[in-house]
């Protein structure tokens, strides 16, 4: 696990040094340390929080950079790093297959590298038809040249669930806003931002049992019934909640229902806005931090605790209401370490990302709310903002970094990555009781 963490270091530092260049800003100057290492961060950890606007900022070899950043982040650097490998035919030992296993969260060690190249053409298959679909819309739009690679940097940030877009010529950090009414871009961005955070593993499970939900793996089922149920229930929630502030400002219900479907699944972790989300209600923008939080789903570009870990702590609370000694769900029982680890990572992520929004809010004076929407964002690697990233200080900035690169590793891989494990006794404490509630 220290080597998934020490290849994501060197790589995020690799991307600060070239977009530190004169070549990667349109300035032709040295872009800053700090802000260099906050977009590549952001970039590997397929975020899309930044300090400067993609499309203004950044020359064309510095965007190119970025979207090598989001591909190598997105697939997992280990993954890239075994096909290679696997090209050249020589053979892959035991600790690279472990290493593989824990990179994209692979049920198994079987199979792994059959699953890695699996997991490379189905990567490079999606990410090419978004491209040649965003390109109907966007060549006529843009020019061919300029649209074939407005096309191919959407089609890879969507699929990588990043949020990285090239927009800006419609103004700064605008993201998709200017798209609103543009049905097939955003039907188009939002599909690939779907099947890539169901994840690899629900995709080989769908194929291989010929889309029959009966025959799925338990993972796949949960998988499939948390996301639809939070794509359209936020949807729903969204839609309500903001319904009477956007009528407000004079957009019309099927705009409404398009924004609240759209932020409802760019919201799991892809990072896209199609509204202004500055307008936004506090009660909107506290729907959207729970988004987050969710994310997506394990062995995916998304980021978040993942549906499963949602499935397992309701599946808890349920049994426990139930008087059921283990948790169920689709007629299995669940190992009580899977519980206490779903537990786990939820309290890591409350108390890390309201940590830092309480720093934040404190040194930046600001809403409570904006700061913790901004760091959920960011330790569920989603790249929404409410417009106070870019105005950040460097303390806030660093913290955000750390909390990008936490959730993208994954809360329990960093933890047994920096802690010395030891190898326990087999002998238990005295047992004694106390009361809960």
């Amino acid at each position: 696990m220290k080597i998934i963490l020490f290849g994501f270091v060197v790589l995020i530092l690799a991307g600060t040094l070239l977009l530190c260049l004169p070549v990667s800003s349109r300035s032709g100057e040295a872009s800053p340390f700090l802000e260099s290492c906050f977009t590549a961060t952001s970039a590997v950890c397929v975020t899309g929080l930044i300090k400067f606007d993609t499309h203004n900022y950044w020359s064309l070899f510095g965007q190119g950079v970025i979207l090598f950043l989001i591909q190598t982040g997105g697939m997992g650097f280990m993954t890239i790093c075994i096909s290679a490998i696997s090209v050249t035919k020589r053979k892959i030992g035991l600790v690279s297959r472990e290493i593989m296993q824990n990179s994209i969260s692979a049920p198994q060690l079987g199979g792994i590298v059959r699953m890695t190249r699996f997991v490379l053409l189905g990567t490079l298959t999606v990410e090419l038809t978004g491209t040649f679909l965003l390109a109907l819309d966007f060549c006529p739009r843009y020019g061919f040249f300029k649209g074939l690679w407005f096309s191919l940097f959407h089609s890879i940030s969507a699929f990588c669930n990043a949020g990285f877009d090239l927009m800006g010529g419609g103004g700064d950090f605008s993201s998709l806003t200017n798209l609103s009414s543009d049905i097939y871009v955003c039907t188009v961005i939002g599909s690939l931002i779907v099947i890539g955070g169901l994840g690899f593993f629900v995709w080989r499970d769908i194929i291989d049992c010929k889309f029959k939900f009966s025959r799925f793996r338990l993972q796949t089922k949960v998988v499939i019934v948390i996301s639809g149920a939070l794509i359209f229930g936020g949807a729903v929630i969204l839609y309500l909640v903001e319904m009477r502030a956007s009528g407000g400002r004079g957009e019309s219900i099927f705009a409404q229902t398009g924004g609240a479907l759209f932020q409802s699944v760019s919201a799991r972790t892809a990072g896209f806005n199609t509204i202004d989300l500055a307008q936004m209600t506090h009660s909107g923008l506290f729907i959207m931090i729970i988004l987050m939080l969710i994310g997506g789903s394990p062995g995916s570009t998304a980021g978040g605790m993942k549906t499963t870990t949602l499935a397992v702590l309701v599946s808890s609370v349920i049994s426990t209401f139930k008087r059921r000694k283990s948790a169920e769900l689709f007629g299995r029982r669940l190992d009580e370490t899977t519980a206490r680890l779903a537990m786990c990572v939820l309290m890591l992520y409350i108390v890390f990302s309201t940590s830092v929004a309480v720093i934040i809010s404190t040194l930046e004076e600001l809403p409570f709310i904006n700061a913790l929407f901004e760091s959920v964002s960011a330790i569920a690697t989603v790249g929404l903002t409410t417009g106070i990233t870019p105005n950040l200080g460097a303390v806030s900035s660093v913290l955000l970094t750390l909390l990008m690169l936490f959730g993208r590793v994954g809360s329990l891989t960093m933890l047994f990555a920096i802690s010395a494990y030891k190898s326990r006794p087999q002998s238990q404490k005295p047992l004694e009781k106390i009361q809960i509630g």
